[in-house]
């Protein structure tokens, strides 16, 4: 590789003892000056930051839907977290499952779960949290027709209102996953005297029960969420007012303005802000990994899509070294499969499954019929980052006689166009944020009737089985064995095309305090204060 020039423009200045590129320092400057966004407050977001205890937050998307069971989105999570506790929550570093909303749980015999709801529990509209409110929320998300998350409950044959603050859940088959799936979507729960309200559905009027209640929405700009005084969990409540994110979809655009003053903190910055983040003395970063990872979706309902050759040869065509480089500054691992080598499931094997070989790529094109290459309609996303990595894969698939192009649009309009009754495209460039349990991630991509199983494509022959025994034993050899077979068989037949685990990078000012990253890369915002 080519050493780049080095000039006097480069050296570094030192600020409060701390080194950053003058050329990089410069750079952010002018585009911030050039955004307005170093010029004081000039508008309602900016001066909204002297209200007492308001986290301001860059948020990287616009919210597909602030249901639980409808959204179609990973970026929603953030939105969610604030505004519903979830049954079970995770520990941040290793996503262990812990009490939430039920302050114990029992599997009593292999297919019979209990859990008992802590008492005294009020959602945001004075209603309470008891059995027969988990049973309205558990029954509308696995059995309700526009309910995205039903994949996550197919283990559940009855809910049952077996005291007033205990459940008991009858499993068609053993499933050891379920105390951290009821700590995703399908556990988050809903007001039903909301839902009654607004027929069965709270898109755009969430009532919770987390420590933040709902404000306002204006839609591709920003949600607001108030501080619910009347929390069950005081002790696990930011020390916050509210928090009101500002969806900016530019990464580059949400770090300035951080820097300028105008927000508190922003998330999902890329590898080329890193640099940045880490010397900017004004700035604290929090930098970490995560099982956030960048793949191609595709839909096996289509041709030429719907040939597994072609799919391998779409997998075969991509540098992922290359594409971490070119589009995440090198902060990034290579992703062969759906988890990260540092996952406790990783399976080595499966990792070995597709080098980068264009040759072997044309070959398999050409055995499926293709000779002379394939044209493919191809979807992602229209913020900078996205269309960066766009052409990267462009320019790689090129050499493979892969041919197409993008369209483009927000996360929100291309996921729901994607995924929803539409079904539009042969590939959507996104990201799979991460579940929780790894068999959650497999069971809500690639089972039949998974929402992000964009062709409604039937799994391979012993995928269903392999996915049931990675759930009916608590010993974790055992259950990684299971979902090592699972992988295996997903990238065999190349569902997806995996690129890249990103980390999670944070930037903050100095009147964040008490903010943590996560392993699925996010933010949570509980324990957060603001100094001053």
């Amino acid at each position: 590789m080519k050493k780049q020039h080095r000039d006097q423009h480069d050296d570094d200045l030192t600020i409060n003892g701390n080194g950053v590129s003058r050329r990089a320092f410069m750079g952010y400057l002018s585009g911030a000056l050039a955004a307005g966004t170093l010029l004081g407050p000039t508008n309602a977001w900016a001066q909204s930051g002297g209200k007492a205890g308001l986290l301001r937050v860059g948020a990287n998307a616009n919210p597909s839907s602030l249901d639980p069971a409808t959204g179609g989105s990973g970026s929603d999570h953030v939105f969610l977290y604030p505004l519903y506790d979830t049954l079970v929550t995770w520990d941040f570093e290793s996503l262990k499952a812990e009490p939430g909303l039920a302050e114990r749980w029992e599997f009593t015999d292999s297919t019979t779960l209990v859990l008992t709801v802590k008492q005294g529990v009020r959602f945001h509209d004075g209603s309470a949290l008891d059995a027969n409110a988990v049973k309205t929320n558990l029954d509308r998300s696995r059995g309700a027709e526009f309910s995205n998350i039903r994949a996550d409950l197919a283990s559940v044959d009855n809910v049952a209102v077996t005291g007033e603050y205990e459940v008991t859940l009858t499993l068609k088959n053993p499933d050891t996953a379920l105390p951290l799936i009821l700590s995703d979507r399908a556990g988050m729960m809903v007001s039903p005297a909301a839902l009654e309200k607004h027929g069965g559905r709270v898109d755009r009027n969430p009532v919770g029960a987390g420590f933040m209640r709902f404000g306002n929405w204006a839609d591709g700009s920003e949600v607001v969420v108030s501080r619910f005084d009347d929390y069950h969990d005081p002790a696990n409540r930011p020390a916050l007012g509210g928090i009101e994110f500002k969806v900016i979809t530019d990464s580059a655009t949400r770090l300035r303005a951080v820097m300028s003053g105008q927000a508190d903190l922003a998330y999902h910055l890329d590898g080329r802000q890193k640099p940045l983040v880490e010397k900017m003395p004004t700035l604290s970063g929090s930098i970490s990994s995560t099982i956030y990872v960048y793949q191609l979706y595709m839909n096996m309902a289509r041709k030429p899509m719907d040939d597994v050759r072609v799919r391998q040869a779409i997998n075969h065509a991509i540098d992922r070294d290359a594409f971490i480089r070119a589009t995440m500054a090198g902060a990034g691992e290579p992703a062969y499969m759906n988890l990260p080598e540092s996952h406790w499931a990783f399976d080595k094997q499966t990792a070995g499954l597709y080098p980068h070989d264009p040759e072997k790529a044309k070959a398999l094109l050409a055995e499926a019929g293709y000779p002379d290459g394939i044209e493919l309609d191809l979807r992602g996303y229209n913020d900078q980052s996205s269309v960066q990595m766009q052409e990267v894969l462009l320019a790689q698939f090129a050499k493979a006689g892969i041919r197409g192009r993008f369209r483009t649009g927000t996360i929100a309009d291309m996921s729901a166009a994607y995924f929803g009754q539409e079904k539009t495209g042969d590939m959507l460039l996104s990201a799979w944020t991460g579940r929780p349990d790894p068999s959650l991630s497999y069971s809500l991509m690639y089972t039949e009737d998974a929402y992000f199983n964009a062709g409604s494509v039937a799994p391979p022959d012993g995928f269903n089985e392999a996915l049931l025994a990675s759930r009916s034993s608590d010993d974790l050899e055992q259950r990684k064995a299971a979902l090592a077979k699972v992988q295996r068989l997903v990238m065999e037949n190349a569902l997806v095309a995996p690129l890249a685990f990103r980390q999670s990078i944070v930037a903050s000012n100095d009147k964040v305090s008490g903010y943590r990253n996560n392993l699925l890369g996010k933010p949570k915002f509980n324990g957060v204060s603001l100094k001053g």
